[in-house]
């Protein structure tokens, strides 16, 4: 496991007898991160061995992480399934990988998977940890599952119905996906709201209305935040009608922030409800399991006009350098697809 200060050759293996190495990408101290190869065991007989082809950088997620800002409180919460190491630092993160089953049952070898994994060239999985990929759905547009599971999940727990005045603050991946999926629902009125203009083209694509925070509708029947600026939570609770439901998304991790619960908060009695894609939204959770919500999201990537979001393409070699480059705050475009060799 790599330390701040030693490089990746420092950890390169170097005993001959092991079978499979391949290179995984380590945060390793603020804002550096290294590749580092590492020696695959033996297969476990309930696994499977995938080859990576994409994974994806979560730009809100990977940003705290990098940055060492993941409250010790939520260390265990915030795991991602097949992480390695421990937060602060050294850590082995990310879950938004596809890949090629090259070793598994064999209805499931040579089939495309997604697995909430690390970026890493050959990762193993347990069986039940891997969704096949419909042969409909691109293996490049399917790094945005994890987004696109978190966004169904926020309009289950936000109750979206046909014919409501829906509003999503925030245009980034998972506001645009939130606004792509309220789009869909027969009748609903949708707004994707934003300070950065250049999301308006993005918006009118995926069959939304677009707006700048100052011109924002009001009187809308569900909200939904994901901008993760103070700012915003407050554009979002003054677009609310009277007893309607702001659905908080965002993930601010250790910062403080301003929540404006004066004016008419009370007296419109709005509902400000928390959403996080770790749980199953409650409305659903009876009948709804983490994998059936999983391949309902992959299946609801099938849609071309997804592809604008991916803004970035960057080769798995370059991304130790590039890392601080897309994560910083303000960084221009949407998401970043890491293409493997």
């Amino acid at each position: 496991m790599p330390r701040d200060g030693e490089t990746k050759e420092r950890y390169a293996v170097t005993d001959a007898s092991e079978e499979t190495r391949a290179r995984a990408l380590w945060y390793v101290s603020k804002g550096r991160a290294v590749l580092c190869e590492e020696g695959i065991g033996a297969k476990k007989p309930d696994h499977v061995r995938v080859r990576t082809l994409w994974s994806a950088l979560s730009r809100g997620t990977e940003r705290l992480v990098a940055e060492g800002r993941v409250p010790a409180s939520e260390y265990g919460r915030m795991r991602a399934p097949l992480q390695e190491g421990d937060f602060p630092f050294p850590v082995k993160y990310g879950y938004s990988a596809v890949g090629r089953v090259e070793d598994g049952p064999h209805a499931l070898v040579g089939r495309l998977v997604f697995a909430l994994a690390p970026h890493a060239e050959i990762f193993d999985a347990p069986l039940a940890f891997v969704q096949p990929v419909p042969d409909h759905v691109p293996a490049r547009r399917v790094v945005l599952a994890s987004n696109m599971e978190t966004a169904l999940n926020a309009l289950w727990d936000g109750g979206a119905a046909p014919g409501d005045r829906i509003v999503v603050v925030g245009a980034g991946v998972v506001g645009c996906l939130v606004a792509s999926l309220a789009a869909r629902i027969p009748g609903a009125e949708v707004t994707l709201v934003d300070v950065d203009l250049s999301r308006r083209e993005i918006a009118q694509a995926l069959g939304c209305r677009f707006s700048k925070p100052l011109d924002s509708p009001g009187d809308a029947d569900l909200v939904v935040h994901t901008s993760a600026t103070s700012a915003g939570l407050s554009c979002a609770l003054a677009c609310a009608g009277d007893e309607a439901r702001v659905v908080e998304l965002s993930w601010y991790g250790e910062a403080t922030t301003e929540v404006s619960l004066g004016a008419r908060f009370h007296s419109a009695r709005l509902a400000l409800v928390s959403s996080q894609v770790g749980r199953v939204a409650t409305p659903k959770r009876a009948r709804w399991s983490h994998a059936r919500r999983l391949a309902k999201a992959i299946d609801l990537l099938d849609d071309p006009r997804l592809d604008a979001l991916i803004t970035h393409e960057i080769a798995f070699d370059d991304l130790p350098d590039a890392i601080p480059r897309l994560l910083a705050p303000g960084a221009p475009g949407l998401a970043t697809a890491i293409r493997y060799s």
